[in-house]
């Protein structure tokens, strides 16, 4: 893409994701992190009703009137995206490619954080890390990570997600809400997840296609491994080796699920044909 593309693409999901915090998230998201603790705000006089527990007796006896402690949330949180931008993430047969999806999805949280002045940083990576961005809070730095997404290409091409958790697990020290956006073509992460799991609050969107899950019933395909380079035929008009692919999917599906369950962190899925506002706006309920 041209300077200028680029800048019109970046405006264009700014516009789409603030619509999409204004008018949807703000509350859901809101309601679905909490932060870190509750924080001293004032003292004001009793109300019915007020929790005597927070009756504060040093100014009552001063005044001679009854007055409570006031708390509130300390909100502030940190959000992390950790994005896969190997070279599978550029597939796409149906609607879009899984990288558009993602790009989407990761501008949506973004913007979402910084509209519940959260911060945001982002880990950018492949079969290693391609680039990490410090979390920070405002609309420019938004801005700069949702054109890093839409730019971004990847010097290796396949997947290591258990080098993404070890970069984050060590890069950060507090409490985090991280979204991890992948297709999740990779099977040796369970370890590092279970590490980050334990710290942080982890999401997984997983991002596939409707190919990734369905062969069409063409007849002989030569299909390539985008991160391997590996070539095979695959006679797709032979109805068994369909039911095979379809259930080398799910099969692959269950056991990412599995995984993240007994890291006890959450796992969505977005197809890329998927109306992924309503998946994300549904979880963001479930939390509640």
């Amino acid at each position: 893409m041209t300077t200028a593309e680029i800048l019109k693409k970046v405006r264009e999901l700014e516009i789409k994701s603030k619509k999409l915090t204004r008018h949807i998230f703000t509350g859901e998201y809101h309601s679905a992190f909490k932060g870190r603790g509750m924080l001293f705000k004032e003292v004001r006089e009793y109300q019915h009703g007020d929790d005597t527990r927070f009756i504060d007796w040093n100014v009552s006896a001063r005044l001679n009137h009854p007055f409570s402690k006031v708390f509130e949330e300390e909100r502030e949180l940190t959000v992390m995206l950790l994005i896969d931008i190997s070279a599978s993430s550029l597939f796409g047969a149906t609607h879009a490619r899984k990288k558009d999806i993602v790009n989407e999805v990761g501008a949506v949280l973004a913007f979402s954080a910084i509209s519940n002045n959260d911060k945001v940083g982002a880990i950018f990576f492949s079969d290693k890390i391609e680039k990490s961005i410090a979390p920070k809070k405002g609309r420019d730095h938004v801005l700069y990570i949702v054109r890093e997404l839409l730019t971004a290409r990847s010097k290796g091409k396949g997947t290591n997600l258990a080098e993404a958790f070890r970069r984050f697990n060590n890069a950060t020290r507090q409490r985090c809400i991280a979204f991890v956006l992948s297709d999740f073509i990779d099977d040796n992460f369970e370890e590092a997840l279970k590490v980050a799991g334990k710290k942080h609050d982890v999401i997984g969107i997983r991002a596939y296609d409707k190919m990734d899950m369905q062969l069409p019933p063409v007849g002989l395909l030569t299909v390539e491994d985008a991160e391997t380079g590996a070539r095979r035929w695959i006679d797709a008009g032979d109805a068994a080796v369909r039911q095979e692919y379809q259930e080398n999917f799910f099969l692959w599906s269950e056991r990412c699920k599995n995984i993240f369950l007994k890291a006890g962190c959450d796992l969505l899925h977005i197809r890329t044909d998927d109306d992924y506002v309503k998946i994300l706006q549904k979880f963001f309920v479930s939390r509640n």
